[in-house]
């Protein structure tokens, strides 16, 4: 049998505490620079940059230059993955203040995972569209049935050109907080990526948490029968 010893490598790189927090707050999607990351993640600048040194050299994060500043994010889909199973069974995190206890809160109730919805909602979307018959649970995928279909035609996704990307169409994501799945691959980015343009949902500055819009509040229900009041 083959062992593939580079598992370690990989395993030590998201050991490390530092390393750890950083990736956490890339789970946001989006790219942050050096200083960004090192005062989320709550070290250091020159600490950050050596962890990322280590991190980009691995394939686990990814840079951009514009200007004079780099900007760094997850590699992939895969590497997000990896976190978020991290953080389902991982302890939860010491409260230490009531903002530290507010922004739990926040993520917990909606947040990217990496680039579609996680946390409260994003459970709560993947059981609405399961309940309505618009996709089926499979072993670790989702299937879009012929009347999910339909209703992606209607909300103005294309699911065509999604099935083109050289990605996971739907597979499934374990919830760190929720404990359940929800729907992830280029699917679960479409339906992000709509609810932001439709602004029920925004995005929260130097935040993984993203904020329900009164608009968005109205339009869960009426879409999807869900309602985040209660």
């Amino acid at each position: 049998m083959i062992v593939n010893s580079n598992v370690a490598k990989v395993a030590s790189l998201v050991s490390e505490p530092s390393r750890a927090a950083i990736l956490t707050v890339l789970l946001d999607g989006r790219y942050h620079t050096v200083n960004e990351l090192a005062h989320m993640a709550r070290i250091k600048p020159q600490t950050a940059s050596f962890h990322l040194k280590k991190m980009l050299d691995a394939q686990v994060v990814t840079a951009e230059k514009q200007g004079r500043h780099r900007y760094y994010g997850i590699m992939n889909q895969e590497v997000a993955q990896v976190m978020e199973s991290f953080l389902s069974i991982a302890p939860p995190a010491e409260i230490k203040s009531l903002h530290h206890a507010s922004e739990d809160k926040a993520i917990r109730l909606a947040r990217t995972c990496y680039d579609h919805l996680a946390g409260n909602l994003g459970v709560q979307l993947t059981e609405s569209l399961k309940r309505k018959g618009f996709i089926t649970e499979e072993n670790d995928t989702f299937s879009v049935t012929e009347d999910g279909k339909a209703f992606f035609h209607s909300m103005q996704i294309d699911l065509t050109s999604l099935k083109k990307k050289r990605r996971s169409f739907s597979h499934k994501c374990l919830d760190w907080s929720e404990r359940r799945h929800h729907l992830a691959g280029a699917l679960g980015n479409a339906i992000l990526e709509k609810l932001l343009e439709r602004n029920w949902i925004q995005r929260i500055p130097k935040s993984r948490a993203i904020k329900i819009t009164p608009r968005g509040m109205k339009g869960l229900k009426e879409t999807f029968a869900i309602d985040m009041d209660r």
